[in-house]
């Protein structure tokens, strides 16, 4: 990737080689295009991407709600935002890949620090997609679980 242009933040998905790159290139890339608007203002960064296990981060400073605490909306756009990832590295490069149900239950409080979250594929079918989603934070306790569904649509 270093002899072609410099990367352009926010472009499409489609842009990126995803069937000729390694884990590692694959992550770097969406990492360097950027994972969508709503992703960056969250803070969230991808460590690790394959459609069976994709793993990202996310300060909860600047996503907390006026109490203090991490605001349970940031758990579903962290938890989304890797299993529509994972999904679409799965859909490559014949189809894409769209949530059509989340559903997400908050464990315990967060204030400080960052979460991990892994999304874990249950299912990958022709048309549909299953990912389980945990999210922990810096002590390893699970802050919330979600489960996404995404339906592969042909481009």
């Amino acid at each position: 990737m270093s002899n072609e242009e410099p990367l352009t933040r926010n472009r499409s998905r489609a842009d990126i080689p995803m069937d000729q790159l390694s884990a590692e290139d694959l992550k770097n890339a969406l990492n360097a295009y950027g994972l969508g608007e709503l992703a960056e203002r969250m803070g969230i960064k991808l460590i690790e991407v394959s459609a069976q296990k994709t793993v990202g981060s996310m300060p909860v400073e600047g996503n907390r709600q006026p109490l203090g605490l991490l605001n349970g909306g940031a758990n579903a756009v962290l938890a989304e935002t890797l299993g529509s990832i994972a999904a679409n590295v799965h859909a490559f490069p014949e189809k894409v890949a769209v949530g059509i149900d989340l559903q997400i239950s908050h464990h315990r409080p967060a204030t400080t620090g960052s979460l991990i979250a892994t999304a874990t594929a249950l299912h990958l079918g022709k048309t549909l997609g299953t990912y389980q989603i945990e999210v922990v934070d810096d002590k390893e306790k699970l802050i919330a679980s979600a489960k996404l569904s995404v339906f592969f649509k042909v481009k």
